[in-house]
């Protein structure tokens, strides 16, 4: 397993860890498997041009896309059981994060990590017994014929999202604690935030050094790093195909996050100068 720390914006970042190798397949577990058929089963239904599949279809990836990028990025990193079933060293041996190391400093990705993996267990918690104790009282919509039991398949899938960022979170916490990470900056992603910094930050020319645009970074307030069409030159840079949609959904979460934020500070400022 390889771990990625994708800074987003100039105070946060996106944990992902690089999907379980084909050929470890048949070490998945029975819901893993359950999940990835449920995938192919949903993919299919995406081919619907009209009907329930199709309006099922519209509302679940809407649904999808206002799921926090960091549960995304937790639930991509496998149970600590489920990694030790592929690979039975795992947990005696250090972990490679790749990072850009002139965004992020060498010394706080401990840190940075150990925020990640904690700051959302409790809620994940919560909101994983809630999905799945609720989902039981969906029953009677199961006598609806031809059309699914659509909130009870909405209140276990959560629920199974919840589960699965805990157990991914739990992971990240232990290699942090037991200090299994190596932190390794790769020059590509250097030279991409390099151009990025320089285009957000001013008086950040693409030429300056590393140690110096982390300061600049650091001394920043919250800007966004990131256009969409990184998402996919990411992808390409780690051969991670399928962080490209995880990197377009954090930006535009957190897009959007900043620009609420900006609206919400001139509105403040606008009733603060009507005040006499």
């Amino acid at each position: 397993m390889r771990l990625f720390l994708i800074p987003i914006s100039t105070r946060r970042a996106l944990i992902y860890a690089r999907p379980l190798r084909r050929d470890a397949a048949k070490e998945l577990s029975l819901l893993d498997r359950t999940t990835s058929k449920a995938a192919e089963t949903w993919a299919k239904w995406e081919e619907a041009e009209s009907g329930w599949k199709k309006h099922l279809v519209t509302w679940g990836n809407r649904v999808q896309q206002r799921i926090p990028f960091e549960e995304w990025g937790l639930k991509s990193i496998p149970s600590l059981k489920a990694q030790q079933r592929i690979d039975e060293n795992h947990g005696s041996k250090q972990i490679d994060v790749l990072f850009p190391g002139n965004s992020v400093r060498v010394e706080n990705i401990p840190n940075i990590l150990r925020k990640i993996a904690t700051e959302r267990q409790e809620f994940h918690q919560k909101k994983m017994w809630w999905s799945l104790g609720i989902a039981p009282f969906t029953a009677p919509f199961a006598l609806i014929p031809v059309i699914p039991n659509i909130p009870f398949f909405y209140l276990a899938y959560r629920g199974w999202s919840h589960w699965r960022a805990l157990n991914g979170s739990r992971h990240l916490q232990f290699l942090v604690e037991k200090n299994l990470l190596n932190p390794t900056s790769l020059p590509e992603l250097e030279q991409l935030y390099a151009k990025r910094a320089s285009r957000v930050l001013e008086d950040t020319p693409i030429d300056t050094p590393s140690s110096e645009l982390v300061d600049d970074i650091e001394q920043s307030d919250d800007r966004i790093l990131l256009k969409m069409s990184d998402a996919k030159k990411l992808a390409s840079i780690l051969d991670a195909p399928e962080l490209a949609l995880e990197a377009e959904r954090a930006i535009v979460q957190v897009t959007e996050h900043l620009e609420t934020q900006k609206r919400k500070e001139k509105e403040a400022q606008a009733e603060e100068k009507k005040k006499p």
